[in-house]
Order: C-alpha cells, then structure tokens, then sequence
C-alpha cells in the first residue's frame, strides 16, 4: 500500500506499567473512502524489530459498487505483509503476479531491489458490497539483503499453525512463538501472530526478542495496571513477561523482533540504509525505470514533497 506521513496525537489517554515502554495511539485517516490507523513509523518509535510500517486497514464498509483502488506504486528495500481479517483484497504486481488475499491468509512481498504494485477491491467484492479489516505492516530488509531480486509468496490460512489455549485462539503469521514454527520464509529473526482473546482470556508473552509490541486491533485488554482500547500499540520493555487479559472480546497482533543492525530511512514507499538509495529510487521511478504492472495502465506520481 502506499502511503503518506500522518502526525500521531499526543499520548493522553494511556496508562502504561513497568513493563511497557510506551503507548502509541495511532491518529485514523480517511484515504478515499476507507480508514487507516497509522502505528508506525511514528514520532515516540520508528521500528519494532524490523517492523517499520504498521497500518490498521478498517473496518469499513462500501456502498455497491466500491471499494479501494490503490494504483501502481514502487517499493524498495522492504517486505510488505498483507493480513486481514475481513474482507478482499486483489494483488497485482511488476512480477506478473495476480493473488487475491483473504481472511487469515498471508501475501509477502519482497521488494529487494524495486517492485511495483496495486491493490484493489475486485468487482465481484464491489458486487455484492465489500469490507475490509485487517492490517498491512513493513519489514525493512537487513543489511546485506537490502538489494535481492524482488519476489512475492502467498501462503493460506490451512499453511499457519493455529494454537488454542484458555480462551485465546493464536495464528502464528511468521516466525516463532509458544513452541510453534511458521512456515512463511522471512529474511531476519522476527515474531508476528494474530490473537483472538474471548472475554476474560489471559495470554502470557514470554521475553523472546529484545523489541517487542501488542497492537489492539478490536475490543480492549488489560495490561496491569492499565486497560487499553482497540487502536493502541503497547511498545514493551525488553526482558519483562507481560500477561494480556481481554476486558471483553479482543482481538491483538503481537509483533517484534531483533534491532536491525543499523538505521533505516524511510520516505513515501521506500526503505533503505542509504539515503542516496532513496534518491535514486525516486529518481527510477519518476523516469519510469521500475518495472510496469502487467495489465495496470494508472500509476500513483512521486510526491512533491
């Protein structure tokens, strides 16, 4: 997807405990008829791990006939991750990819050296009046790996381990977690699980990695001594367990991973450890040297500013 910087608001509202290093309250945007709630890239934290980009899609639902339209747009020097939760979402890319992504599936896009792509809502969607819910995060390639050929994986639901365990019912996207191993191929050391939570569920998150975060995408939960409400990123203290109670139904992304090995850069789509990349990247693309999307005839024009 791409996207513009949007300010966070001022953290107010958030009570936080020794565990929890700060609270992100991403601010909603209206971009042409559907919502984001921004997390990341954010001005108390940029990066969790490799996580440099972390945008709640939704929940919005569209008038006949609509839908999103995302035109063609490039990336460098990162992975996109698309996960829903309702909802469609058709893939296109400069590979000559076309991947419809649905619920509890996952679509990881390598953008290495540069790729292009879109993503809209399919007429059939549009038909019967669509939905859509779910997120879509960044992970900023790690040194060395910055410039591999770009690629693109799409793995179903019945690919990713489900656990089930008192009340909470956990799809692990990548990585590992509770003794379980995804099979989707990552480029650096990282963790990224959906946790469905009923009322009064408790879900304790082991240390692991050195940056890790909960993201409450539905309901509220309870990190004592504090209650978060849905659209909160609780950015936790390395080497701290922390236990997680749903208030009521809830519904938590747990993100993280190891620091990357150097700072990264990020502007419009790209991501890099060099700020000459970038330049050159946007260069590339204002002179239409990445490649096209087969079938795509629009584009999304490098920003002014």
């Amino acid at each position: 997807m791409s996207w513009q910087p949007c300010e966070d608001p001022k953290l107010g509202d958030a009570r936080s405990c020794d565990a929890i290093e700060t609270v992100i309250v991403p601010r909603a945007k209206d971009l042409g008829g559907f919502e984001v709630r921004r997390a990341l890239p954010s001005p108390r934290r940029q990066m969790i791990g490799p996580f440099i980009f972390f945008d709640q899609m939704g929940p919005s639902e569209f008038i006949l006939g609509e839908g999103i339209d995302v035109r063609p747009h490039p990336h460098i020097g990162l992975s996109t991750v698309t996960y829903l939760f309702r909802g469609e979402i058709m893939h296109r890319d400069s590979l000559g990819v076309a991947q419809p992504i649905r619920p509890g599936e996952v679509n990881w896009m390598t953008a290495g050296r540069g790729i292009v792509h879109s993503e809209r809502t399919g007429l059939a969607e549009r038909e019967r009046g669509a939905k859509l819910f779910g997120i879509q995060s960044w992970l900023a390639l790690p040194d060395g790996r910055e410039e591999i050929d770009p690629g693109f994986a799409h793995y179903p639901a019945s690919d990713l381990p489900l656990i089930e365990a008192d009340g909470a019912d956990i799809r692990l996207i990548a990585g590992s977690l509770f003794g379980e191993t995804s099979p989707v191929r990552t480029h650096s050391d990282l963790f990224y699980a959906e946790v469905v939570l009923r009322p009064g569920a408790r879900m304790a998150l082991e240390p692991g990695h050195v940056e890790r975060g909960v993201y409450v995408a539905e309901g509220a939960v309870e990190v004592a001594p504090g209650r978060f409400e849905a659209g909160r990123l609780l950015v936790l203290r390395e080497g701290d367990q922390i236990v997680i109670e749903a208030s009521r139904h809830a519904r938590v992304m747990l993100l993280g991973g190891e620091p990357m090995e150097g700072p990264r850069y990020i502007w419009w789509n790209f991501v890099s450890s060099s700020k000459e990349r970038i330049d050159q990247a946007k260069a590339d693309w204002k002179a239409g040297r990445f490649e096209p999307v087969p079938g795509e005839t629009e584009f999304i024009p490098l920003p002014e500013t």
